[in-house]
């Protein structure tokens, strides 16, 4: 007997099998390696199904399909202010992916928007506890602390914040300015410092010097006279020297001790005629 015969002499057998067919071909779902299906039986949690090819019973059972990635997703600026009572804006950006299915759907209603509004919340209070200077030199510590903050209220959730960043901090234009002049201001303090301990250096090396000539005061002199040799070399001008005392009374103590010219000029003389 063929199927044509079976389906002819027993028509209702023939109907339930083809009904049959139909539900378990309704029933078929496939979930990709990245995705979980959260299955409900009659309004109750039943399984968590996937990856691969499952069953969902129709009527009787339904689904919420979730996607286990990492999603990136960005934090709209807002304006907060600092401790030290500075408006800022700033924009973050923030990572997370769900780890519990079940929970992600069962615990919270659309997880990713409650995401980001925990996320803009925590962001205006953890910038409110800093000075504008903390913010600005120390964002990854402060992006730490809001991941932290973030990830202990979407935990019952069954997410997962991996990271948080800021994008952009923006200040107004006068706080530009004040803060430019700030930078110049400690900058000239920074060459006043290192010009005052060049100074210092340079004194210490002096004072060094005159204890080494000190101990042989024609050194003293001989430095004078190296002096006045570089002047003279360097522009033709006449430079007056202030001697002192001690030195031109021994350069005419020499000049009485020298021998009498042998050959002197001859005074002129008057004669009569």
């Amino acid at each position: 007997m063929n199927l044509v015969d079976l389906a002819a002499s027993h028509p209702v057998l023939t109907l339930i099998i083809l009904l049959v067919f139909l539900v378990l071909l309704a029933s078929l779902r496939v979930a990709y390696q990245y995705e979980r299906g959260v299955v409900f039986f009659l309004g109750r949690y039943s399984r968590t199904a996937g990856p691969g090819l499952y069953i969902v019973l129709p009527i009787i059972e339904w689904q919420t399909k979730l996607d286990l990635r990492t999603v990136t997703r960005a934090v709209e600026e807002q304006e907060a202010i600092t401790s030290d009572n500075v408006p800022i804006q700033v924009n973050a950006v923030i990572w997370f992916r769900i780890v519990d299915p079940e929970r992600a759907v069962t615990q919270v209603r659309d997880v990713a928007n409650a995401v980001i509004q925990v996320s803009v919340t925590t962001l205006r209070t953890v910038l409110g506890q800093h000075t504008l200077d903390d913010i600005l030199k120390a964002q990854d510590t402060i992006s730490g602390m809001m991941q932290r903050s973030i990830d202990n209220v979407t935990e019952p959730w069954g997410v997962k914040v991996e990271l948080v960043q800021m994008k952009n901090v923006e200040i107004p234009p006068s706080m530009q300015r004040a803060m430019a002049q700030e930078a110049e201001a400690l900058r000239e303090k920074r060459a006043r410092l290192i010009k005052a301990e060049a100074e210092l250096d340079a004194a210490e090396q002096l004072r060094q010097a005159a204890e080494v000539i000190m101990q042989n005061p024609a050194g003293l002199e001989l430095r004078r006279m190296q002096m006045l040799t570089e002047v003279g070399a360097e522009q033709n001008t006449m430079t007056i020297v202030m001697m002192p005392s001690e030195f031109v009374a021994a350069a005419r103590a020499i000049a009485n001790l020298a021998p009498p010219d042998p050959n002197p000029n001859p005074s002129p003389t008057t004669g009569r005629g």
